[in-house]
């Protein structure tokens, strides 16, 4: 599966839109707790233990983005757009939204 944040893929054409496709994933109240509990691991103004969180979180959302545009027949996914949002007071989610589509 071709995944991009371009709307095209070069060299290839797109042969048929299936659709907006997403994928979420959330962290919850664990998540946000151990994140300040280990504030100490902030080094020149960055976490580690935030950014592995962060990046596990993409990696769901594509996985789950991927999962969808398969369903509807797609082998790409482009226009990929990742969004990261605060919900309430102890949760974080992360959303990767695209178009699948079909290339030659």
């Amino acid at each position: 599966m071709i995944t991009t944040t371009t709307g095209s893929v070069e060299g290839k054409s797109i042969t048929q839109y299936h659709g907006i496709v997403a994928g979420e994933a959330v962290m919850g109240a664990n998540f946000i707790r151990d994140f300040f509990a280990r504030v100490t691991d902030v080094i020149g103004g960055r976490s580690g233990a935030y950014q592995k969180e962060l990046k596990k979180a993409r990696a769901l959302a594509i996985e789950g983005l991927i999962e969808e545009a398969e369903e509807l027949g797609a082998n790409a996914v482009v226009g990929i757009n990742l969004d990261t949002e605060v919900v309430g007071d102890s949760m974080m989610m992360m959303v990767a939204s695209g178009t699948a589509v079909t290339l030659d």
